[in-house]
């Protein structure tokens, strides 16, 4: 299959291979050995990427005060 590149620097899949990724709206894109790898990407909502660091603070038994101490800690000024 060949796709060409605009003016704009933009490419258009092939329908072939659109059709295979009908819900994907994202590609994570990397070149590797001269070659594009475009890889689906699955975006998530801030709500739940909220929801899942919530879930993954409780799962792991983190108080209030623990994050506070973090926080603290990540903003300290290095010497």
């Amino acid at each position: 299959m060949l796709a060409k590149k605009t003016s704009k620097n933009q490419l258009t899949l092939p329908k072939k291979v659109a059709s295979i990724f009908q819900e994907t709206d994202y590609f994570d894109i990397t070149v590797k050995d001269n070659s594009i790898i475009l890889k689906p990407v699955r975006i998530t909502t801030t709500e739940s990427t909220i929801e899942s660091v919530r879930d993954k603070i409780a799962a792991l038994g983190l108080k209030d005060d623990d994050i506070k101490k973090a926080i603290r800690w990540a903003r300290r000024k290095s010497s």
